[in-house]
This record gives structure tokens, C-alpha cells and sequence, in this order.
């Protein structure tokens, strides 16, 4: 239903942008409509958040022709930028199921406004979270890091830092796309920025084609001007092509919208500060494996970044489910939003399953891929191994939290998720890996066992959130 204050255009162009509810032809019918639809969301966002990995790893492939020291350094830098950088993230998450919600209520303007508060907040917090990066070296040292290290760190920083404006205002748009059908756009734009990132930051570390020569900056400053242009790219196809066109997204771009501005920052925060109690697990249990051996920590590194390409796919399935769960919502639906929940939790299961028995079948090799064939790294072959076998419940819990998390998010709970991460990493996962670590003597694999552990209650209660408020909704 539209707002009393909207525009006389947006009732006009209504009967073009707003959603088709399902047929009533039957459950099997629905069913069918919502792995369709939910397929056709999750798969170019899959892939998007794969493009993204692949920036950052090419970055570091960059960075290792440098030396041993830059890559420590740039692994360092990383650490301190995404501490911040989370923190926008989860405010950013929150532009999704508002934009949801108004397309499947029709409501356009909502959509519009929805965007424009999500670039005004990316705008705001980029300029105080730009601190924590620029002052890393200090950061760094504070937490007992070699100065040497610190100053290379932030001299890949201080290229870094800039691009964060840019990067969240691209996340911004990119889930108002998602939120209208439109996935596609954020996709292209990304696969045309991987090979421009590895050119450009290439040529500004060795200083090619007359530009300067600027090593780690260079690096940082490279991925910065990339950002900006993603940023850039998008905001032009949401202004000037069609469906975005229709919206005006930069109409009166200037005007805050402080009512929906606070509603977006009570959905995002609680799903930064869960985003960040996360990553502090998982950087809580590089430490553990430090004190475990290097051994423990190398396998434990490999594993995880295994994890982290293996994450992208259930990540995307979340997505989707916050834009079908948060369209269902927004027409009042509540047997859409019971199955556009549902329907996620099967296709990642469904899709990390198949994955996860293919990294088993794969799991030496994946180590070797890594560290060689030579006798000196079988150690730490055969541990990442065992840490990839144990990750295999982890694997399909970290699923299920991801897309649960983001269904409940399509009904704009979020502060239970908050406490239910605290509840299942801090209270559960963590000191069941410290105690199987060091007090059963598993080592490594106690620390992996406590993760996986963690997640499976992460994943449980929110399991048991989504219906209970399903069917409250329906009551």
C-alpha cells in the first residue's frame, strides 16, 4: 500500500514493478515457484560474492611477488580493515529486506528511500570507520606485532582505507538490485572488475605505463580506485536503466528519510555486532591453533580459506531468502514467508551436501594444491585433511545459520540472532574448543570440533526462531 505523501508516478508505474504473487494452484505448485525464484536470485549472488573473493585473492598473489614480508603484512592490514569493515557490512545487509519488503507491498517509493538511506548511512559510518585502518600501524603494535610489519601493513592501508565509502555504497545498491528481481547487473559488474583490479593494481605496484611506482600502496590504492568504480558503475545502470530507471533512485538524493534511517540501523547493527562476534570466533581460534603448533595454524589457515569459497554458496541461498521471505512479508503472505524460508534451508543443504562430499573425496589433494607433494609438508597435509573431514558437519551448520540468519532478516529480526550467535560461538563453540584442544588433547581437530559444535546451536535456535515466529505470524 503506498504512503500517503507519495508521488502520483508511482501509482502509475505500480502495475509494472510490482510482483506477481504465486498462482493458487496447489503446494506442489508453490514449492516449484520458490526454488525457482530462489534459485534465480541465489546463483548470480553466489557468484558475485565469488567475484569478490577473487579480487582479494588476486591481490594477494600480487602482493606475494613483493616477498614473504609484504604478504604477512597484507594479511595483517586485512585484519585490521575488516574489523571495520564488517561493522558497515551488516548496516548494509539491512537495505535488502527493507527494498524486499516495499516491492512486495508495491510500494515504490519505500524502495527509493530504502536505497537512499542505505548510501547516506555507507556515506556517514565510512568516515569514522576510516580511522581504525588509517591508524593501523599503531593498532598493529598495541597488539604486540613487529614494528617492521605494523609499516608495511599500513602502507597497504593507507591505499585501502579510501575505498571503503565506495565498497559499502556499491553493497547498498547491489541488495536494492536483489531486492527488485534485478540480481544480474552487481554480477557483470564485478566479473568486469576482477580482470581490471589485477591490471591496474599490477601496474601501480611495479610502477608500469608511466604510473609510479608504489609497491604495497600501490596494492591498496589500486583496489580502492576499483571500488570507486563499481561503485560508480552501478549507481549509473540504478539511475539510467530500466527497472532501476523507473524507481528515480537519485531523486532528491539530498533528503533523509531519519524515520526509515533509524529503522535501517535497528535491523543492520545487531547484524554487524553478529557478523563481528563471528569473525572474532574464527580469529579466536587462529590463536588457539598458534599455540597448538605452526603446523596446527598453517593446516588450520588452509582449511578455513577452503571454507570461505565453500561459505559463498549458502551465503548467496541467504541473501536470496532475505529478499523471498522479506517480498512474502511485504504483501502480507505469511504462507510465503513460512515457504520462501523453507525452500532456502533445503537448496543449502541441498547444494553445501553435494560440496562438502566432493572436498572430502578431494581433501588431500586440496592440501597438496596448497603446500606441495614434498615429504616435509605431508604433516601438514595430513592434518589439513583431517580438518577438512571434521569440517564437514561444520560445513552444512555454518549453511544453516547463514540462510536462516537471512531469512529471519526478511522479517526484520535481528536482535535475537545477536544473542543466539553470543549464545552459540561465545558460550558454546569456544569453550568447547578450548577444552578439546587443550584439556582432550585433540589439538587442532578439538578446536575445529568446538566450531562445529557452536554452529550447529547457532543454527538451531535460529531454526526454532523462524518458526516460531512464522507461525505467530500466521496466527
Amino acid at each position: 500500500m503506498f504512503s500517503t505523501c507519495g508521488c502520483a508516478i508511482d501509482a502509475a508505474m505500480l502495475d509494472t514493478v510490482q510482483p506477481q504473487q504465486p498462482p493458487q494452484t496447489g503446494v506442489q505448485s508453490h514449492l516449484t515457484q520458490e526454488f525457482v525464484e530462489t534459485l534465480r536470485l541465489a546463483v548470480p549472488m553466489m557468484l558475485t560474492q565469488l567475484g569478490q573473493i577473487a579480487m582479494i585473492t588476486s591481490d594477494l598473489a600480487l602482493i606475494g611477488r613483493l616477498g614473504e614480508d609484504s604478504v604477512a603484512a597484507a594479511a595483517l592490514a586485512h585484519t585490521v580493515y575488516f574489523v571495520s569493515f564488517t561493522f558497515g557490512l551488516g548496516l548494509m545487509a539491512a537495505v535488502s529486506p527493507l527494498a524486499a519488503q516495499a516491492f512486495g507491498a508495491g510500494d515504490v517509493r519505500r524502495v527509493r528511500l530504502s536505497l537512499r538511506v542505505g548510501l547516506w548511512v555507507a556515506l556517514l559510518i565510512s568516515l569514522p570507520m576510516m580511522a581504525s585502518p588509517l591508524y593501523g600501524e599503531h593498532i598493529l603494535i598495541a597488539l604486540g606485532q613487529a614494528p617492521h610489519s605494523a609499516a608495511l601493513a599500513q602502507r597497504y592501508l593507507n591505499g585501502l582505507a579510501w575505498g571503503i565509502a565506495p565498497a559499502l555504497g556499491f553493497i547498498a545498491i547491489r541488495s536494492m538490485m536483489s531486492a527488485v528481481n534485478r540480481p544480474q547487473p552487481p554480477l557483470w559488474i564485478t566479473l568486469a572488475a576482477i580482470p581490471a583490479n589485477f591490471a591496474l593494481v599490477y601496474c601501480l605496484i611495479h610502477g608500469l605505463f608511466g604510473l609510479p611506482e608504489l609497491g604495497l600502496f600501490g596494492a591498496g590504492l589500486g583496489t580502492t580506485l576499483v571500488n570507486l568504480g563499481t561503485f560508480i558503475a552501478a549507481l549509473a545502470v540504478a539511475a539510467w536503466r530500466k527497472p532501476f530507471a523507473d524507481y528515480h533512485p537519485l531523486t532528491r538524493l539530498w533528503r533523509i528519510d531519519w524515520p526509515l534511517m533509524r529503522q535501517l540501523i535497528a535491523i543492520g547493527a545487531p547484524i554487524s555486532f553478529s557478523l563481528l562476534l563471528e569473525y572474532g570466533l574464527f580469529s579466536s581460534a587462529a590463536l588457539l591453533m598458534g599455540l597448538i603448533s605452526t603446523t596446527a595454524l598453517a593446516a588450520h589457515q588452509i582449511a578455513l580459506q577452503v571454507t570461505a569459497v565453500l561459505f559463498m554458496v549458502p551465503l548467496g541461498i541467504g541473501m536470496a531468502a532475505t529478499v523471498r521471505v522479506g517480498h512474502a512479508f511485504g504483501r502480507d503472505d505469511p504462507a510465503g514467508v513460512r515457504r520462501a524460508g523453507l525452500v532456502a534451508a533445503v537448496l543449502g543443504i541441498a547444494f553445501v551436501s553435494a560440496l562438502t562430499v566432493a572436498i572430502i573425496l578431494g581433501r588431500y589433494e586440496l592440501g597438496r594444491l596448497f603446500f606441495g607433494s614434498d615429504a616435509a609438508s605431508a604433516p601438514t597435509i595430513e592434518l589439513t585433511a583431517r580438518l577438512l573431514l571434521v569440517g564437514a558437519t561444520f560445513f552444512i551448520a555454518d549453511a544453516l545459520q547463514t540462510i536462516m540468519g537471512g531469512a529471519l532478516r526478511g522479517i526484520n529480526d535481528t536482535r535475537m540472532t545477536l544473542v543466539f550467535a553470543a549464545i552459540g560461538y561465545w558460550c558454546v563453540g569456544f569453550p568447547i574448543a578450548w577444552m578439546l584442544a587443550f584439556h582432550a588433547d585433540l589439538g587442532a581437530v578439538g578446536v575445529w570440533t568446538g566450531l562445529s559444535v557452536g554452529s550447529f546451536v547457532y543454527a538451531g535456535l535460529l531454526i526454532l526462531r523462524f518458526r516460531m515466529l512464522t507461525r505467530k505470524i500466521a496466527g
